[in-house]
């Protein structure tokens, strides 16, 4: 048992530790601000909270490191079936949140099945993939992988959780490029996907079409071609964000100085607009290095997956790289008007227990990829 905990320790991606206790740190600066304008309207510190989930995330990382991951995927398929069972249930006994059914009760608590369903996912699709042995250049061994991953998806998309259901969308564009898929092919069908959905949002707009989304997620749509069209309704999370970003110039106001932050004309900036705080705050600069340090994450990711024993681990490490690199640009892009909002939240920074763990399990499993690189590292 010491002789495994030592090459556990020996093997463990440190550096890939240390840029994420970083933008940890970065969150909990942000998040001390946002909370203001929290405790006011809710009487809670966020902060706290989210310190205690990053703790319990941490040991979560530690316990993901006793298990090779490898040795797990033949649960691939009582996995995927809770997946789907937890994702149905939601529909069924889900508790509506913001417009949208994506929550359970589990005694005292209030989770989202959606959170950990997106883990899930990888881990079924990695092994799934790995199964075909890069074997999905022809459409009739791509089409095959393209249900078993869609199936999730819907189910994602008809809580409805647009956000959840276009990261998870994004997860399986990754590992089926990544799983040996054609770019052009990939790039086609998915292209083809979202020109289809603007052209029915068309039709819907213009005709009356029937469109399976919820209102405010069709404002969410116009509002970011033109944010003036209800600047002080649906455009209002849009311009004000824009606002919170630009005032921090260079250098930013200050630590906890924001005027926007404090005054809380931003609404969810300890969520989805997170990323505003640290733009008001920190400035141009402060953002860079937040960049930066989630580039210098993903890179270590991307090592990884390159020394990754077999095609299962780099399957994995695809899929939380294709995860965090979705949250990260779709964040980042809504809150300076290149993307609509989507209610996707920052990884590691924004507010949420349960996006938060999630996290952390993910970037577990990557370091476990890392650690039992070795085919034969424990016999």
């Amino acid at each position: 048992m010491r002789s495994k905990v030592k090459t556990v320790m020996n093997n463990l991606d440190y550096s890939l530790l240390v840029f994420l206790l970083f933008i940890l740190c970065a969150g909990f600066l942000a998040l001390d601000s946002a909370s203001v304008a929290a405790t006011a309207r809710y009487g809670v510190r966020f902060l706290s909270q989210q310190i205690v989930a990053a703790v319990l995330g941490f040991i979560l990382i530690l316990c993901v490191q006793s298990i090779d991951l490898s040795r797990l995927q033949y649960f691939e398929k009582p996995v995927y079936i809770v997946m789907n069972l937890m994702l149905l249930s939601v529909l069924v006994f889900g508790v509506s949140v913001k417009g949208a059914q994506r929550s359970l009760h589990l005694g005292p608590l209030l989770v989202q099945p959606a959170e950990p369903a997106k883990i899930m996912l990888i881990f079924c699709l990695a092994k799934h993939l790995a199964a075909k042995n890069r074997q999905l250049k022809k459409w009739k061994q791509l089409i095959p992988s393209l249900i078993y991953g869609g199936l999730p998806i819907l189910l994602i998309m008809a809580l409805p959780d647009l956000g959840t259901g276009l990261v998870s969308v994004a997860i399986l564009f990754g590992m089926l490029l990544a799983g040996g898929g054609s770019l052009w092919k990939l790039t086609l069908l998915f292209g083809s996907g979202v020109g289809g959905a603007v052209y029915w949002i068309y039709g819907h707009l213009n005709y009356g079409w029937w469109l399976p989304l919820e209102d405010y997620q069709l404002m969410r749509l116009v509002v970011f071609i033109n944010p003036e069209y209800d600047p002080r309704g649906w455009g209002w999370n849009l311009i004000q964000a824009q606002i919170t970003v630009g005032s921090g110039g260079l250098w930013g106001q200050g630590w906890g100085q924001g005027t926007q932050t404090a005054s809380g004309y931003l609404p969810e900036q300890w969520t989805d607009f997170i990323f505003c705080v640290l733009g008001e705050e920190f400035g141009f600069i402060g953002c860079f290095v937040v960049l930066a340090l989630f580039y210098a994450l993903l890179a270590r990711c991307l090592m990884i997956a390159a020394r990754s024993k077999d095609l299962f681990g780099g399957l994995i490490v695809s899929g939380v790289v294709s995860l965090f690199l979705f949250h990260i640009l779709q964040n980042v892009g809504m809150v300076v008007g290149l993307m609509p909002i989507t209610g996707i939240p920052l990884p590691f920074v924004s507010y949420g227990r349960s996006a938060l763990l999630s996290g952390m399990l993910a970037v577990g499993m990557v370091l476990n990829v890392g650690v039992y690189k070795e085919a034969s590292l424990f016999g």
